[in-house]
């Protein structure tokens, strides 16, 4: 529930957007492991991490000033896909720093990487493919029209890393109705 609570209170007040901050750098968020994050074997549940992670995402858009411009287009964010590998467990009081980037999108998702680290050592790594609905028709915006808002121009998509694409088409993600 307290993560819940945050994502809502990243949302309602989102943080500064940084100047000139561009949709491929990276954003950072730095968390620490509350009591409630834990499971019965007193490391963070695996549900916690995509709970922490929709928390970095919600960063990331406010770290390009994306909430108002996304607000006036009637779009807003959904997951269509993600995945998660783990390495490290992380425990009560730690703090983690979550790097969310954009790896590159195709016509219909957003590819993106969400890491996890504790004093520079990777925990945790998340990948995601989110798509963008309109308000009131649930209508798909294509991606690329997301990244033309949220960059204020258009681009072109890096080339997305064999692992992501292969996870993607054994989902169908980015063909899927």
């Amino acid at each position: 529930m307290a993560r819940l609570l945050h994502l809502l209170l990243a949302t309602a007040k989102p943080r500064p957007a940084v100047p000139g901050r561009h949709p491929l750098e990276p954003s950072v968020t730095t968390l620490r492991v509350l009591p409630t994050d834990l499971d019965l074997y007193l490391h963070v549940n695996n549900g916690t991490y995509l709970q922490m992670m929709d928390v970095a995402r919600t960063n990331y858009i406010a770290d390009l000033g994306g909430f108002p411009l996304l607000r006036e287009a009637g779009w807003y964010p959904v997951v269509a896909a993600s995945t998660m590998t783990y390495r490290r467990s992380l425990a009560l009081g730690q703090r983690v720093e979550i790097t969310t980037r954009v790896l590159g999108w195709d016509e219909r998702v957003v590819y993106l990487e969400q890491v996890f680290t504790r004093r520079g050592e990777r925990c945790a790594r998340g990948i995601v493919a989110g798509r963008f609905l309109t308000r009131g028709t649930g209508e798909r915006v294509p991606a690329p029209r997301v990244v033309e808002l949220l960059a204020g121009e258009a681009l072109a998509s890096p080339q997305v890393p064999a692992d992501v694409l292969a996870w993607a088409r054994a989902l169908d993600v980015a063909h899927r109705g």
